[in-house]
């Protein structure tokens, strides 16, 4: 898996809390181009890191999965070893749970 350090974990950082959000948001509140977030978020997306959601499809609105919340909590070490990041947040990913507006890692 590809990420732009430090972009990627900054929008992932912003939405770690669990709470759903729009590029133009997430643009002004990371300080980043809004055109570029709004290509970030759908390849975030398809890494399976936040996912798009409604009520409707176009309404713009990306929340963190819990894939995501495990990358936001391993990121020293996808700078470190690639590989071992993408087995670490694979095996975190399962004790993570996303309740609105709560985020649970169970030991």
């Amino acid at each position: 898996m590809r990420l732009s350090s430090p972009t990627d974990f900054l929008i992932l950082e912003a939405l770690a809390d669990g709470e759903r959000d729009t590029a133009a948001n997430l643009a002004k509140q990371i300080d980043r181009d809004r055109s570029y977030i709004n290509a970030e978020l759908p390849k975030l997306a398809d890494h399976g890191l936040l996912t798009k959601v409604g009520p409707l499809q176009t309404s713009g609105l990306y929340q963190i999965t819990p894939l995501g919340v495990a990358a936001v909590h391993k990121q020293s070490l996808y700078i470190e070893n690639e590989d071992e990041f993408e087995t670490a947040i694979h095996d975190l990913k399962d004790r993570i749970e996303i309740q609105r507006p709560t985020v649970t890692i169970r030991p």
